[in-house]
């Protein structure tokens, strides 16, 4: 009778691990923004619930949709790395077909996008442009808008306001430049240093979580948004598309080569969508 007891015991144990295992994703309960220290904060924009990534896109998800690996660390359990944002949106359609959902992306790729716009600065860096709109009644998978991301970055409506995602105590919650190697360093930033210190991508999950559960929202790798890039951010939030057209779309929560305040949950960066490094990386969402 004992004996039954503990291998009955031992299946829940199993069964309740391999729960949590299956169910990568975590539900945003919308509203407004909560953490002070955001870029939307007091500015009036609601957040519709949604569910996003535990985690990173590890390389074994990456691998099982799109059957090959872009990324210059390898590992199953480190996030994939290299993508671009084509990528990105590419990886979301494949998987949302491989589980039986509707995609949520049109992709052309044989029509040049006319939203995509040359750089001010460094001209047209972008050569592909494919042309991607959206179906929002799709229950596929997708990117997060930039405000959906700094959302759940912050905390959502269990935020506590830290700096970055889950603490604010940049060691606690982040992979960057000084942390992210060999040893722990200090001083200026130098490549040199950087490549010494074998610093790299990390396992997805091996820091604290924030408020939601979430984890590596800061650090280890950049995550891409849905979203060009663009200074009225409270405004464009308002429409679920964002801004209408730019120069780059928006990458959040920084990674293992940058440094700490690149991994705050406010931090806002932009790269050309065929832009792409080995601290490049993705966080995936869908629909309530």
């Amino acid at each position: 009778m004992r004996k039954g007891f503990i291998v009955a015991a031992v299946m829940l144990a199993t069964a309740v691990c391999s729960a949590q295992v299956s169910e990568p994703f975590v539900l945003v309960h919308g509203g407004t923004f909560k953490n002070t220290k955001s870029n939307f904060y007091g500015k009036g924009v609601t957040i519709s619930s949604f569910y996003i990534g535990k985690y990173e896109v590890t390389q074994k998800e990456w691998i099982a949709v799109m059957g090959s690996n872009p990324s210059k660390f390898a590992g199953e359990n480190l996030p994939v790395d290299s993508v671009n944002w084509y990528d990105a949106v590419e990886y979301c359609n494949k998987r949302s077909i491989k589980e039986g959902l509707t995609p949520y992306y049109n992709i052309d790729k044989a029509k040049k996008d006319p939203n995509n716009l040359p750089d001010p600065k460094f001209g047209d860096l972008d050569t592909i442009k494919w042309t991607v709109t959206t179906d929002p009644r799709a229950n596929g998978y997708r990117l997060p808008t930039e405000a959906e991301w700094e959302y759940a970055a912050g905390g959502g409506q269990l935020s506590m306001n830290y700096t970055y995602s889950g603490s604010n105590d940049v060691d606690e919650v982040a992979w960057y430049w000084r942390n992210a190697g060999d040893i722990k360093l200090a001083g200026f930033w130098t490549w040199s240093e950087i490549q010494q210190n074998h610093d790299q991508t990390k396992p997805v999950g091996e820091k604290k979580p924030n408020e939601l559960g979430l984890y590596d929202m800061s650090g280890n790798v950049r995550e891409r948004c849905w979203d060009w890039f663009a200074d009225n951010l409270a405004a464009n939030a308002k429409d679920p598309q964002g801004p209408g057209s730019g120069h780059g779309r928006v990458w959040r929560g920084g990674g293992w080569i940058g440094d700490a305040p690149f991994t705050e949950s406010a931090f806002r960066g932009s790269l050309a969508a065929n832009g792409t490094g080995p601290d490049q990386g993705l966080r995936i969402c869908h629909n309530k």
